[in-house]
């Protein structure tokens, strides 16, 4: 069983067991989280779809852990200008979440 969850404008396919990198959400390790704008389940019977969402479906997870991406650097300039350049750094906060059950 799978389900098509949205969560931080992003929508993740997800199963029972997958730990994913979402959104950062206010909340500490270790605590519970519950999905429930879930957009599509799919089982071994067939293809749900919500309009835009599945009346009564969510999905159970658990929060492993908050943090920080990579840090990106952005680096500007113009052309044919002698020191118009700008540069910067960028860490993308993230939830990574455990998923465990999906109530269809």
């Amino acid at each position: 069983m799978y389900a098509v969850i949205e969560t931080g404008g992003k929508q993740y396919q997800v199963r029972e067991g997958d730990e994913i990198f979402i959104e950062k959400l206010p909340v500490e390790a270790d605590a519970a989280v519950n999905f429930d704008k879930v957009i599509l389940i799919g089982s071994d019977d067939g293809i749900t779809v919500g309009k835009p969402y599945v009346e009564g479906a969510n999905v159970g997870a658990v929060v492993v852990k908050n943090g920080k991406n990579k840090k990106i650097n952005i680096f500007t300039y113009k052309s044919k200008e002698g020191s118009t350049y700008h540069r910067q750094g960028h860490r993308q906060p993230y939830t990574k979440v455990r998923i465990d059950t999906i109530k269809a």
